[in-house]
């Protein structure tokens, strides 16, 4: 894979971090009380939010580094189960488009849609992402995959409405905040892959393959050194035309013979 489509990609998914940053502005600039745990994020996106212009902008955004970085590390993504991430991830970047041109208080039925195939598509991405890091990182794999499992759950209960533990606002946050998490880490890691030092550091498969290559032609070679010796010594003791059979003349046969050494009538 061309190691800049790598980096721009693995940027993108850097960049989705731009949320909790958003987020946090437009909830300081929120006239009243405004609770993480009791609160959804929808809330910073309408009309009566003061900086709702910026949140429904930074979920407009979102939209399309999810999407960017699908879509530059696309090849990585299709191998076994990881097929399909792109699928998931495309479902959660189409969902939070929806949301921030959609605001709860605009079209709430299409607003409700793409917050739903947010969550869900979220939480699956990033099972199914976990399958295409695990052969470069089984850490990572496994941190997505938990991360995955997390979101999901929460997904559940936010929509079957089972969040007296945490709060409304608390639940949704859980299911939400996986993704941009989940894709930063993962992002983290392609970055380094396509480093500066990646391409001087060869892969692990690759050394395995080539020291197996060279002990197999090693192991050929010995046996055609082992072969073509034993075809001299076979060629060394093979009796004469004039001699009897089972013996040979010790003065032919002796390597070390000089050449004025002479055969007795």
């Amino acid at each position: 894979m061309n190691p800049n489509r790598l980096r721009w990609g693995a940027l993108a998914w850097l960049l989705t971090l731009q949320f909790f940053l958003v987020e946090t502005i437009a909830q300081s600039r929120y006239e009243g009380a405004y609770s993480r745990t009791d609160d959804v994020i929808s809330a910073l996106g309408a009309s009566d939010s003061a900086a709702h212009q910026l949140m429904n902008a930074s979920f407009v955004v979102q939209a399309a580094l999810i999407l960017a970085g699908t879509l530059l590390l696309r090849p990585v993504l299709l191998r076994g189960a990881a097929q399909v991430a792109p699928v998931l991830l495309g479902a959660a970047a189409v969902g939070v488009l929806l949301v921030g041109v959609f605001p709860t208080d605009g079209n709430s039925l299409v607003h409700a849609i793409g917050a739903v195939a947010y969550l869900v598509g979220g939480g699956l991405g990033l099972i199914a992402l976990a399958y295409a890091v695990r052969p470069r990182s089984e850490a990572l794999g496994t941190t997505l995959a938990l991360l995955g499992l997390v979101g999901t759950a929460a997904t559940v209960f936010f929509l079957t409405g089972v969040t007296e533990y945490l709060g409304e606002g608390g639940t949704e946050r859980v299911a939400g905040y996986v993704l941009p998490l989940g894709l930063a880490l993962a992002g983290t890691m392609l970055w380094r892959i396509a480093g500066p030092r990646s391409a001087d550091r060869p892969d692990r498969r690759a050394e395995r393959d080539a020291a197996r290559a060279d002990r197999a032609e090693r192991a050929l070679e010995r046996d055609a050194a082992l072969e073509a010796a034993a075809r001299r010594d076979a060629g060394t003791t093979a009796p004469g035309p004039g001699d009897p059979p089972g013996e040979s003349d010790p003065e032919t046969d002796d390597p070390w013979a000089t050449h004025t050494r002479r055969r007795r009538d």
